[in-house]
């Protein structure tokens, strides 16, 4: 064993002097990037050109340079020019507790293994299930991100909804509905349970985009007729592509009425409960039997960290059931066994995410959630707004959240140019570096589509990048 080297690596000195230069280097980074005084977004190169380049710099680079190189090498989220993901650009605190999470490693299996952040994740997650409007016997945890709290939702909703499924296995065709505008996490999670393709009822939308709660009585009934138990039936706030909710009051009736599961996927917008001013965009959020609740989307933070509340907390200990003697002891009261996260989650180690949570409510107080959601909500009615006014672009629907999806269009041009010219608008936009934005089809249409995700782009951004794409729409015609 090369004593010497585990010596020098975990000097606490040597730490203290890298932990420093790296805050001075994230604080300028920040800094400038803020400011615009790094000109890019993105310094883009192909995956391939990457690959070379990073392999190159693993052999040969100096390892003092190595932070400072992943800084200008990548996406800068926190630019005013990115409105490409649903990332948020993560608040400073966020990069603080995720150093010392990062340090003290706590795995968080056990309560023994995370004491600190246990008790934390507890404390914020009732805050949620409050803003929700759940009563106190509401519970729930944090998990990795939103597909797995989608999927650990909907395992919820089929050991409740469909007897012995958990020890049987599905010994019947089983269903779940859901909007065929919904995040591709809900069909992945279905595939997964072993539902199939026949078992992924996707209701379609209405021409403003939401799920049709005119056609579920159609589709259930269709669905039955096939001989598929459908036991859940999962609510959008909002969709992905377009930013557009469900109408989770009406799909709460339809699921009570049919003995349902109903889940809400709030992954972007459940973070809504708690805007003054758009907190009616998810009513009928509070009769759902569970929720999802991403806090590296709408809520500033580090990812990866997503919260799974549930109306009724003796629900999320229903989720997984087995033995594990040197891990899971059983306890008197389910209840009373919130602190050991192993038993309701798929992780058995996990980060201390609630750090992020709690760090935020105890610098900042909920108030910080409310200006950023409303300001970013804001921020799209503006854009959108823009676009509208303009007769040379197109917007796909009017946006209800910072989502928002609009095309160049063209009276001379078929829909198959105007796609095609739109995706190169978009692939010019990407290696200038200038604008981070995505794209999105819509039946079969090529939109650009942005996610305003930093409270501090302006106006001009939005002039900026409007005039770019109508420069580089005259440039490719």
């Amino acid at each position: 064993m090369n004593k010497d080297l585990l010596e020098a690596a975990y000097n606490s000195e040597d730490f203290r002097k890298r932990g420093h230069q790296l805050i001075e280097l994230m604080t300028d980074h920040l800094k400038n990037t803020l400011q615009e005084k790094n000109n890019k977004v993105i310094d883009w190169e192909l995956p391939g050109e990457a690959l070379q380049n990073w392999q190159s710099f693993l052999n040969h680079g100096s390892a003092e340079q190595l932070f400072l190189k992943v800084l200008q090498s990548t996406t800068h989220i926190h630019h005013p020019r990115y409105m490409g993901h649903q990332v948020s650009p993560s608040i400073p605190i966020g990069a603080l507790s995720n150093l010392i999470g990062g340090l003290l490693n706590n795995g968080m299996a056990v309560y023994e293994m995370g004491t600190a952040p246990t008790a934390m994740e507890r404390i914020v997650t009732d805050w949620l299930c409050e803003k929700i409007g759940f009563a106190k016997e509401a519970r729930g945890f944090l998990t990795s991100g939103g597909t797995l709290a989608n999927l650990t939702a909907l395992i919820t909703a089929r050991n409740m909804k469909v007897k012995d499924s958990w020890d049987d296995g599905n010994n019947q065709p089983l269903g779940i509905m859901v909007s065929e505008e919904a995040h591709y996490c809900v069909n992945r999670a279905a595939k997964i349970m072993g539902l199939g393709e026949q078992g992924i009822i996707k209701v379609p939308v209405t021409q403003q985009w939401s799920l049709d709660t005119e056609q579920l009585e159609n589709y259930l009934a269709d669905a039955k007729s096939k001989g598929i138990h459908v036991f859940a039936i999962v609510g959008s706030a909002p969709t992905t592509a377009t930013g557009i909710f469900d109408d989770l009051e009406a799909l709460s009736h339809f699921a009570q009425k049919h003995d349902l599961w109903f889940h809400v996927d709030g992954a972007h917008g459940g973070a809504g409960v708690l805007s003054s001013a758009y907190k009616h965009t998810v009513a009928g959020i509070d009769l759902a039997d569970s929720v999802v609740i991403d806090g590296h989307k709408m809520m500033m933070m580090p990812t990866l960290t997503t919260a799974l509340l549930y109306k009724n907390g003796l629900d999320s200990h229903a989720t997984f059931s087995q033995k594990a003697d040197y891990l899971l002891e059983q306890s008197e009261s389910e209840d009373e066994d919130w602190y050991n996260m192993a038993k309701r989650t798929f992780e058995c180690t996990k980060t201390m995410m609630s750090l992020h949570w709690f760090s935020i409510l105890k610098f900042y107080g909920e108030e910080i959630f409310d200006a950023f959601v409303t300001r970013l909500y804001d921020l799209g009615s503006e854009f959108a707004a823009m676009i509208d006014r303009n007769p040379f672009l197109e917007l796909a629907v009017k946006p209800q959240s910072n989502i928002v999806c609009f095309r160049l269009v063209r009276p001379d041009m078929t829909e198959q140019a105007l796609n095609e010219l739109n995706l190169a608008i978009r692939k010019q936009l990407l290696e200038a570096g200038r604008f981070y934005i995505v794209q999105t089809k819509l039946k079969g249409i090529v939109y650009l589509r942005t996610t305003v995700m930093n409270p501090f782009t302006q106006t001009t951004h939005f002039q900026q990048l409007l005039k770019a794409v109508e420069h580089l729409g005259t440039k490719l015609t």
